[in-house]
């Protein structure tokens, strides 16, 4: 018997989370598939970049002043709450490091984000599923769900992948209902998207010691390459997490690309109404095409072939890699009927929505 190092039986049991960009790697692909900025980023955080002259020797500061200064003045915020991270993706992990003894409990509702379980496994915790509502959120299985063991809720508002959001009112009384003694996890990834009835996550963190906000520079702000995204924590959590936070989380290129893509309100706009536009126009093609879709509240949908007389997601998701578009299978979510489908550039939407036709109408 050969004897070689083993992992821990939580590495083994883990369902690594990996995004499904396909073998098809032409630079002509239309990737729908990722719910990046369809139109890209900022023009002028690619003019700082090539304008700055990094010191590649040295090391970045360990939160960039300049940063933190841009995302306090745009969202009116404290800047001693701000913690940023490569990734939000890393501040979940610190989370769960931080607050989750083995088998501690943290709760993830039915159709979120896939890091979630992840991370709350990596930490040697249990992941508690929260059944949704109509492919929703539902506070009422989140309570249900509650134990002694519960150190963390995770929720994503507008939801990942299903693009539902719950109210304002729903969020307060979820935070009514919560013991104090768990960590509420606002993932707001989605926010700038939404231009009512989304609930002001900021305050919420400021009005409580166990309340915290995740946002992101992956979505709206167009800079998923550079891995950054920040969070608003109360002071005593915000301690803790920057006592285990990595020295040089975020590189000088993505605090410099963030510190620019914040401060450029004229693009943001631009997003925004680019994103709204297409979110409504593409509603309109499917009901002719009929397709059905669950409408998100975001940049992205899913489209919905659970009708068996209809052509199944796998076909339709197949016949499109042929015609180098790429949506994102939803198998890995419990949803191997539907497909996600982000939106891309007005020139790729016109061209996802024309080949689209032709295969359904085949």
């Amino acid at each position: 018997m050969t004897i070689k190092p083993v992992p821990s039986d939580v590495i083994q049991s883990l369902v690594s989370y990996r995004p499904a960009f396909g073998k098809n790697v032409s630079k002509s692909l239309i990737r729908l598939s990722a719910n990046e900025n369809g139109i890209g980023c900022s023009p002028h955080v690619r003019e700082a970049i090539q304008n700055n002259e990094v010191d590649l020797y040295r090391y970045p500061a360990q939160q960039d002043e300049g940063l933190i200064h841009a995302i306090a003045s745009r969202f009116r915020l404290h800047p001693a709450q701000i913690l940023t991270g490569n990734g939000s993706d890393e501040l979940i992990y610190l989370l769960c490091t931080a607050f989750l003894n083995p088998g501690d409990e943290a709760i993830h509702t039915q159709y979120g984000f896939l890091v979630f379980p992840q991370a709350i496994k990596i930490a040697g915790g249990v992941p508690i599923i929260a059944p949704d509502d109509d492919y929703t959120v539902s506070v009422d299985s989140i309570i249900a769900k509650l134990t002694p063991k519960t150190k963390l809720v995770f929720l994503a508002n507008p939801n990942n992948p299903t693009g539902s959001m719950i109210s304002e009112s729903e969020i307060s009384r979820l935070i009514e209902l919560l013991p104090k003694s768990v960590v509420l996890v606002l993932d707001w990834a989605y926010s700038e998207y939404v231009t009512k009835g989304l609930s002001d996550a900021a305050k919420l963190v400021e009005s409580s010691t166990n309340i915290v906000m995740l946002r992101t520079f992956s979505k709206l702000f167009g800079i998923a390459a550079l891995r950054l995204g920040w969070g608003y924590f109360p002071p005593e959590i915000y301690a803790v997490l920057q006592s285990i936070r990595a020295p040089f989380s975020v590189n000088q290129l993505a605090a410099l690309a963030g510190k620019v893509s914040m401060e450029d309100r004229a693009f943001q706009e631009e997003s925004v109404a680019h994103n709204q536009f297409w979110m409504t126009e593409i509603v309109n093609r499917f009901n002719e095409m009929g397709v059905k879709i669950l409408k998100g509240q975001a940049n992205f949908m899913l489209l919905d072939f659970r009708d068996k007389n209809g052509p199944s997601a796998s076909h339709i998701e197949s016949r499109l890699l042929e015609h180098n578009i790429q949506l994102r299978n939803m198998t890995p979510y419990g949803l191997p009927d539907m497909l996600r489908m982000s939106i891309g550039t007005s020139n790729e939407m016109e061209e996802f929505t024309s080949c689209l036709k032709h295969i359904i109408l085949q």
